[in-house]
């Protein structure tokens, strides 16, 4: 029995040997890699990188010794230089329209990515764009900004030099009231005088802010001041353009040209030379409130008024595109500035360079004396019978008639 037994364990410890052998061969010789895919084509879609420089049949680097070579096409220069696009964007700086799905009533330039050159007065031959730019940037801003400081400072010095003109007040003064403004005609001056000092004050912002307010205040106040600002101007714009028509057609009537107008002129209104002090006679209006009627509210105005509302898009028949509006834009700001300019002299008369103006303007009134040493001609025709003295209906004569009308 005993070698039986010993053959047992003996055939038993072969066959453990051999299986943990075979686990121990199976963790040291690791699994051969598979076999690598092949590889996918490239794929072959647009316009692929090319060195011209590279000697090909398809590619021709010396291409531009063609005499014709900068006036070929975009397809003709693909076929002997593949990927140069020159003339395709040569065209699009040129002002070259694409094609869009947009139509022309709605977007006139939707095809167009860069204006065509163009030189406005003041700027070099470059993309018009570019030209409004320097328009802008190198004249209108710097310039109209000069010339309208020149204006305040000329009224500073004449102010502290000469002090306000005239001797007598507008109101209280000697002799009978008269009547130089009715409700009606003061409440179209103050309405046309507001919007005008909200668009100025708001348009002087949006053009010299940035260079003066902006380091001062800091981006976020400057921004929040421009916009209220930018939404007065779109508000007051229409009540300005209204209300200068009806003073336009108010006192269209007292401002043509009369006796004494070239006089008053060439004696620059009694302010200079010998006859400083006494103003020359001259009729309601004299001859420089009549240049502020003419060259302010008709011309300047028709110019600011016509050029806002093409800003706004509100004329009809226009074409509105890029080139439209910067051409109008450079007309807004030119007459815009040259009204400030003329407009500033008008408000400094009214207000505190000549004494009783503002008051005549508030309250509608004049007295005699008043009348007379400003308006001599106009005084006499009032003497005379030729003009009445009161032309409107007084409040307590007003009062009175509807008690009566009551009773």
């Amino acid at each position: 029995m005993a070698p039986a037994w010993a053959a047992i364990v003996l055939v038993a410890c072969a066959a453990w040997c051999g299986s943990a052998g075979a686990q121990n061969k199976l963790q040291v010789e690791p699994l051969a890699p598979p076999a690598a895919a092949p590889a996918a084509p490239a794929q072959q879609g647009g316009i692929q990188g090319q060195n011209i420089f590279d000697v090909k049949p398809e590619v021709k680097p010396d291409a531009s010794s063609d005499p014709k070579y900068l006036e070929q096409t975009n397809a003709q220069r693909n076929k002997v230089q593949p990927g140069n696009n020159a003339p395709m964007w040569r065209g699009v700086a040129g002002g070259m329209e694409g094609v869009t799905s947009l139509p022309k009533s709605q977007a006139p330039e939707a095809g167009i990515l860069i204006q065509a050159p163009v030189q406005y007065p003041g700027s070099r031959m470059t993309t018009a764009g570019e030209a409004w730019r320097q328009v802008r940037n190198e004249w209108l801003i710097p310039y109209g900004g000069a010339l309208f400081l020149i204006v305040l400072g000329a009224i500073a010095i004449f102010y502290f030099t000469k002090g306000p003109i005239g001797h007598n007040p507008a109101d209280g003064g000697k002799g009978a009231r008269i009547e130089r403004f009715t409700p009606f005609e003061r409440s179209a001056h103050w309405s046309n005088a507001i919007a005008f000092c909200i668009l100025a004050v708001s348009g002087l912002v949006m053009a010299f802010g940035k260079f003066i307010l902006l380091p001062v205040l800091g981006g976020s106040l400057f921004g929040w001041l421009t916009w209220v600002l930018k939404t007065m101007h779109n508000f007051a714009g229409p009540v300005f353009a209204v209300s200068l028509i009806i003073v336009f057609v108010t006192f269209l009537r007292d401002n043509w040209p009369q006796r004494g107008d070239l006089g008053w002129l060439l004696k620059g209104g009694g302010m200079f030379g010998k006859s400083e002090g006494h103003e020359p006679p001259s009729n309601r209006f004299n001859a420089g409130e009549k240049l502020i009627f003419w060259g302010g509210v008709l011309v300047l105005g028709f110019f600011v008024v016509s050029s806002g509302l093409a800003l706004d898009k509100l004329l009809p028949g226009i074409t509105y595109d890029r080139q439209t509006m910067q051409i109008v834009h450079m007309f807004h700001n030119v007459s815009t500035i040259l009204m400030m300019c003329m407009f500033a002299g008008h408000i400094y008369i009214g207000t505190i360079g000549m004494r009783g103006a503002y008051t005549a303007m508030r309250r509608g009134y004049v007295d005699e004396a008043w009348a007379r040493e400003h308006h001599a001609y106009w005084y006499e025709d009032i003497k005379a019978g030729k003009i009445a003295a009161q032309r409107s209906q007084p409040l307590v004569a007003a009062d009175a008639n509807l008690g009566e009308q009551r009773a």
